[in-house]
């Protein structure tokens, strides 16, 4: 959400990446499942903004995909850097009868595993690995990977992008939700922190295209305060070319 660092070296951003360093940084972080401050950091409101803008573009998309409903919930969905589970208890669980989740931070997992939608079967099948990793065994409606992609290579993620146009239902949609650099020289940037990048728009799309993705629909999140300086945050949502 805040502001990330450019690398100074000449090496790609991505190639600092550091899985270990990630994993450590995030079992580092609360996993609190009623003010989801640890997702959030300083910012408890900022859920309330976010899952907003997440229906209202959904259900553009929705629209504008033939065949698919624009009413009532869709058959499967999955919640891909899942956390707590903060996306899916706010928005899957509203517009999917299922949502599996994909999640490699064990303690994040035990908050959805004891969770009521759990309990109830909303929450379907749980993955404890990270996106480069995970293969899809389903075909879904919707993959909704928010927040999470900047822990990945470019190739990791080109990978990751293909199996996910390889899961998705003949009406099904891959969203994508992340900052975006704002690097002055148009560069992606590294935060050193959690070991992520923070990718521009160039990137994503051009990422999007080797995977054999289009996008549908994509537009800026807003609303958020401007006095706080956040990074940029982009919605993209994609189905396979053809």
């Amino acid at each position: 959400m805040a502001d990330a660092q450019t690398t100074s070296t000449d090496a790609p951003p991505d190639s600092h990446i550091d899985h270990a360093a990630s994993l450590r940084y995030w079992n580092s972080v609360a996993a609190n499942s009623k003010t989801m401050l640890g997702m959030l950091g300083s910012y408890p409101w900022y859920t309330r903004i976010d899952l907003r803008g997440s229906k209202i573009f959904l259900s553009k998309v929705r629209r504008m995909i033939p065949n698919c409903p624009t009413e009532g919930k869709l058959r499967l969905g999955v919640d891909c850097g899942a956390g707590v589970g903060r996306v899916t208890e706010g928005l899957l669980s509203q517009v999917c009868e299922t949502v599996d989740a994909v999640e490699p931070v064990e303690k994040f997992l035990e908050v959805i595993r004891q969770s009521e939608l759990k309990r109830t079967g909303v929450v379907g099948d749980i993955y404890p690995v990270g996106l480069e990793g995970w293969v899809p065994e389903k075909q879904y409606d919707l993959i909704w990977t928010q927040f999470c992609v900047g822990h990945l290579t470019d190739v990791q993620l080109r990978e990751y992008f293909v199996r996910c146009r390889e899961a998705l239902s003949d009406t099904g949609v891959l969203v994508v939700k992340e900052n975006q650099s704002t690097d002055p020289f148009g560069l992606d940037m590294f935060d050193e922190e959690d070991s992520s990048v923070t990718r521009t728009d160039e990137k994503l799309r051009l990422l999007f295209k080797e995977a054999g993705l289009g996008v549908v629909a994509s537009e800026l999140q807003l609303g958020f305060p401007k006095n706080f300086r956040l990074l940029p945050v982009r919605f993209y949502a994609l189905r396979p070319l053809t």
